[in-house]
């Protein structure tokens, strides 16, 4: 169907019927709002499930191109394989957060690919619970490495082009446990704490390279790492009930937040950390 300015498509295969525009001119400008991606991509890591499947759920649908990371490429296909069913577009990008050398690697083939990386997701994370007194140190060390060293080198990587193009967004995975604590969980609680204070001295030294630098801390969610607390029914209860909202958050109620802090809605936000949480940090 011509439409004044380019060119509408009506998909009635898929299971909602799919509108989309190629888009040009006055066109363009009219069906452009704060919190449209078209034509920006995303990287995502520890996109395969779980938060960061639906972060990159929700960038797709805003209309981004996006990045799916993990460690495992039949993880990360059958989770494209899912974007798929609904019509939204992704590629992979197999590399472990840990490795600086195949962080470097996988940044130069996206920008090979796509040219630029506009939108960073340092998603990917692990916990691991124990005492404090007996708490291994190569356990300490591979939370510190996953959690807090990771989104530090991920980011370094796909700086250089983002300052050379003065704009970029980055958005870090936090977690209530950068602003609370419980027992069991101090390498966790520490390392999401040096999140927050990463995203804060980030983002000052990149504002004037118009990069913003955000963070979103997650409350409990229904995740695949939470399950053993999921399944745990004096804890999922204690949840429940200390949670002002009366349940775990579901992960595509994320997926708002973040195309908000990836698009042009979010210029004059940085180095800001929002809670999502079911109103649990705010209640007595």
């Amino acid at each position: 169907m011509p439409l004044a300015g380019g060119q509408l498509t009506v998909n009635t295969s898929a299971p909602n019927i799919a509108l989309s525009f190629t888009r040009s001119g006055a066109v363009e400008s009219l069906l452009q709002t704060p919190f449209d991606l078209f034509g920006k991509v995303a990287l995502i890591t520890g996109a395969y499930r779980g938060l960061g499947f639906a972060i990159a759920q929700g960038l797709a649908r805003a209309g981004a191109t996006v990045v799916l990371n993990g460690r495992r490429q039949d993880a990360l296909d059958a989770a494209v394989g899912l974007l798929s069913a609904q019509g939204l577009g992704a590629s992979t990008a197999v590399f472990d957060v840990t490795d600086r050398e195949e962080i470097g690697s996988a940044v130069a083939q996206i920008n090979e690919r796509f040219g630029h990386i506009d939108i960073l997701f340092n998603n990917a994370g692990i916990q691991r619970r124990g005492p404090l007194v007996d708490f291994p140190q190569a356990q300490w060390d591979e939370i510190i490495a996953t959690n807090l060293s990771a989104p530090f080198a991920v980011s370094q990587a796909v700086l250089p082009g983002m300052i050379s193009r003065k704009s970029g967004k980055i958005v870090h995975i936090a977690s209530l446990m950068s602003e609370l604590a419980r027992p069991g969980v101090v390498p966790y609680t520490a390392a999401k704490g040096g999140v927050r204070q990463l995203t804060r001295g980030m983002a000052v030294e990149l504002a004037p390279h118009n990069i913003q630098v955000n963070a979103i801390a997650p409350g409990y969610f229904a995740t695949e790492m939470n399950r053993a607390l999921i399944d745990d029914a004096e804890f999922n209860a204690w949840v429940s009930k200390r949670t002002p909202a009366g349940r775990w958050g579901e992960p595509d109620e994320l997926a708002g937040l973040a195309v908000f802090l990836a698009s042009s809605a979010s210029n004059y936000m940085t180095g800001q950390m929002l809670v999502i949480d079911g109103g649990m940090s705010v209640a007595l």
